[in-house]
């Protein structure tokens, strides 16, 4: 077994924990918390590991010699979002554009193996159209589909691309992105995703070499999304400053997610991916 199989292997086990109340209309696998609406039978679905044995239908047993459990209307699934930055900050260093793919496929696959309803974005320009889709079927393959994204052209910024992408019928708005834009651009948009009653996990993946910066000298920097240039002088004090000012960007960042009621989950690329997937979410209690 490669790699990649053992990951979904270990992916198809987990489930993603969504508090809010509010739910989709949609018949799904997941047993609603709205006690005393409609039990009027939906349609049937395969038993899954985890299911009441009680549910299972013999008399469809008996016929097709398979497990299948009967769904309610009271049954309702969850409809998560996936917004994957993929502006020129993120694309342009490899390594952290893979590493951002990685997270945005496991959690989309997570979903999707959860039999939950899924919009995945890679957000870059304006025209990029969201991709949509419900059941474990499609699962593997918009796993291998989000691997493969190249990303977009330069753009304008994240949150000036999101807010056209932004979906209102969310339960869970999942933020995988660097995070670099100015902190009141954030807050606005998580205060808009706590009034559209979304709940939201922010994922900052951050390069190594945004974290400590090793460059000296004269150098001419690029702004990844504008194309415009700079000629700076790098030395000791100047390298201290911006680590200190970009810890206290991050700070700030888990500072509004946490004031507007979401997740902040810290994922440098040096933080193994699936230490974030299998501990890091489950000690947060946002899988199980």
């Amino acid at each position: 077994m490669n790699n990649q199989q053992a990951l979904l292997g270990r992916l198809q086990k987990r489930k993603v924990v969504v508090k809010t109340r509010k739910r989709g209309i949609h018949a799904g696998s997941r047993q609603s918390n709205k006690f005393g609406s409609s039990m009027e039978f939906s349609d049937f679905r395969a038993y899954q590991p985890g299911d009441d044995i009680r549910q299972i239908d013999w008399n469809v047993f008996g016929r097709t010699q398979k497990h299948y459990i009967k769904r309610f209307l009271d049954e309702q699934e969850l409809s998560i979002a996936v917004y994957l930055d993929a502006t020129s900050s993120m694309t342009k260093i490899h390594s952290k554009w893979e590493y951002a793919k990685g997270l945005a496929a496991a959690l989309s696959f997570m979903v999707l193996a959860g039999e939950d309803r899924l919009l995945f974005a890679a957000v870059s320009s304006e025209g990029i159209q969201p991709v949509k889709r419900k059941g474990s079927v499609y699962s593997r393959r918009t796993f291998l589909e989000i691997q493969k994204h190249e990303g977009g052209a330069m753009a304008k910024n994240f949150l000036g691309c999101l807010k056209d992408s932004l979906l209102k019928q969310q339960q869970l708005a999942i933020l995988i992105t660097d995070g670099f834009e100015p902190i009141k651009e954030w807050e606005s948009l998580l205060k808009k995703l706590k009034g559209l009653k979304q709940e939201f996990w922010f994922f900052q993946v951050l390069a190594n070499e945004e974290l400590a910066p090793s460059y000296s000298g004269d150098m001419k920097l690029i702004d990844s999304e504008t194309g415009t240039e700079v000629n700076v002088s790098l030395n000791s004090s100047i390298l201290s400053d911006y680590e200190k000012r970009l810890k206290e960007h991050n700070k700030q960042l888990e500072a509004i997610c946490k004031r507007y009621g979401g997740q902040y989950i810290f994922a440098p690329e040096v933080r193994d991916l699936q230490t974030i997937l299998f501990r890091d979410l489950l000690a947060k209690g946002l899988v199980r």
